[in-house]
């Protein structure tokens, strides 16, 4: 990836998710020739989820340059692979449990359901996205630092990071529900 990263040692850890976490894939930009969102490269689906807000809409280029970036800046703060740190941020920050709306009557009732996996991975990238987006705004820091710093604190687990904070409030109301 990247033509720096090598992806033939990543493990991934979650059974629930490994088949929708694609590392194999060749190219980060396929254009959205691929049927189906788990054969797209996990990366590509990081840069296309970068993109989902205001700043950086359509601008791909721009989206896959701050990925770039933040995957420099992981390597050179752990000196670990920024794949498999950005795969266990994905395992981390997905929620297990959600909840619905049902309506019985005139009456809304939550029911908490389990998430599928791929939702999860879904959800991940979005917390984690718009984690960095939210420390990057008005801020001197810049999103590529704020993705890197996000990745490695979600990938321990650090309860201050966007990312766990949101799933952890998600799986709260869903144990509410319950």
């Amino acid at each position: 990836m990247f033509e720096k990263w090598d992806v033939s040692d990543i493990k991934i850890d979650d059974p629930g998710i490994r088949q929708y976490v694609n590392i194999e894939a060749v190219s980060v930009h396929t254009g959205g020739k691929i049927s189906s969102k788990s054969e797209i490269s996990i990366i590509e689906r990081l840069i296309v989820k970068m993109m989902q807000k205001e700043h950086n809409t359509g601008k791909k280029h721009k989206a896959y340059n701050i990925v770039r970036d933040a995957f420099d800046i992981i390597h050179g703060k752990t000196k670990e692979n920024p794949i498999q740190l950005l795969i266990k941020a994905v395992e981390n920050a997905g929620p297990k449990e959600e909840t619905i709306r049902l309506r019985y009557g005139g009456i809304s009732v939550p029911k908490a359901v389990d998430t599928s996996s791929q939702r999860r991975v879904d959800q991940a990238l979005k917390f984690i996205t718009r984690g960095a987006q939210r420390a990057a705004f008005k801020s001197k820091r810049s999103i590529g630092e704020c993705l890197a710093s996000e990745i490695i604190a979600v990938a321990k687990h650090d309860i201050k990071s966007y990312a766990i904070s949101k799933k952890e409030e998600k799986e709260r109301v869903a144990k509410a529900a319950r």
